[in-house]
């Protein structure tokens, strides 16, 4: 389980990376921090700031974006399947051995 669990981060969190990477070059090329103005106002950070806290906007757009495919990449057994073990399924729980179907 744990394996699943960080085989799926790295899912995400990797191209995420690579992505922001690639967008903060160019974005940033195009883009002049000086320049950046906010409701009216300019920015008042430093160069450095403005690369970073881009750097990590973007990481997280694409965190988002691949975080929103790994979920629609599930199949229906994952989705619908019961993570609990058959004898610990709460009474009335459908999937529970020992309760009918359909009485």
């Amino acid at each position: 389980m744990m394996q699943n669990l960080t085989q799926r981060l790295m899912w995400v969190l990797w191209p995420s990376f690579l992505t922001a990477s690639v967008a903060v070059g160019l974005f940033f090329s195009c883009v002049d921090p000086g320049d950046i103005h906010i409701f009216g106002a300019p920015i008042e950070v430093s160069r450095m700031t403005a690369y970073s806290v881009g750097f990590f906007a973007f990481w997280a757009l694409g965190a988002i974006s691949s975080y929103l495919s790994c979920m629609l990449a599930q199949s229906p057994f994952e989705v619908n399947r019961c993570t609990l073990e058959p004898g610990e399924r709460p009474p009335g729980c459908p999937k529970r051995p020992d309760e009918a179907c359909c009485e």
